[in-house]
């Protein structure tokens, strides 16, 4: 009869997520992470396998969470549609432009791994697909209430604001400062098409 594991999953699978979140998967060794996480090296196998297979359980982990945090954000009454989403992007702008910022481990995962880990490829593109739907059913509501022209392609435009805010994600990585990131994010916000007087 196997022995219970005598240590908190969670809380492992979270100092894991923290280390590659910090150097990446090619710079975390399997060393890091037993310090990270406090186990040796044999628990982690025995538990999670390798280092790939601890990596995979992380970045889906985290591709769920971004998926249920827009969810949550942008889901909710017709009225406060086009509120909800000026809110959701302009606080991904300010987020980005924060000291120390580590960027996103869904952006960081895909660069790195997504062209030899089809995995990582699958589970990025499931989870981008994921946040248009949110993007467009927000926008869809902005269309109800009278916020967006209700001629024009959801889709499309919920496109065009994921790209908006991945592209923010990459830019608030390179030093850009909050304002122009919120000024960019704003502009974006502007040209979405209103409905015709």
């Amino acid at each position: 009869m196997p022995r219970p594991r005598e240590f908190d999953e969670q809380s492992v699978l979270n100092a894991a997520r923290d280390q590659f979140w910090t150097t990446g998967f090619a710079g975390t060794s399997m060393d890091a992470i037993a310090a990270a996480t406090g186990l040796g090296k044999g628990s982690l196998y025995g538990a999670f396998g390798g280092k790939r297979e601890l990596f995979h359980r992380v970045f889906d982990e985290h591709c769920t969470a971004a998926i249920d945090s827009a969810n949550h954000r942008l889901g909710g009454d017709d009225e406060q549609a086009f509120a909800r989403l000026t809110t959701y992007l302009l606080d991904h702008a300010t987020a980005c432009a924060e000291p120390g910022h580590r960027g996103c481990l869904l952006a960081k995962g895909t660069a790195e791994l997504s062209e030899h880990d089809e995995v990582v490829s699958a589970r990025s593109r499931k989870t981008f697909e994921g946040l248009h739907r949110t993007i467009t059913a927000d926008l869809e509501a902005c269309q109800r209430n009278g916020d967006i022209d209700p001629a024009a392609d959801a889709r499309q435009l919920a496109g065009l604001l994921l790209t908006v805010h991945r592209g923010i994600e990459a830019l608030g990585k390179a030093g850009i400062d909050e304002s122009t990131l919120r000024s960019i994010t704003e502009t974006a916000l502007a040209h979405l098409p209103r409905p015709p007087r």
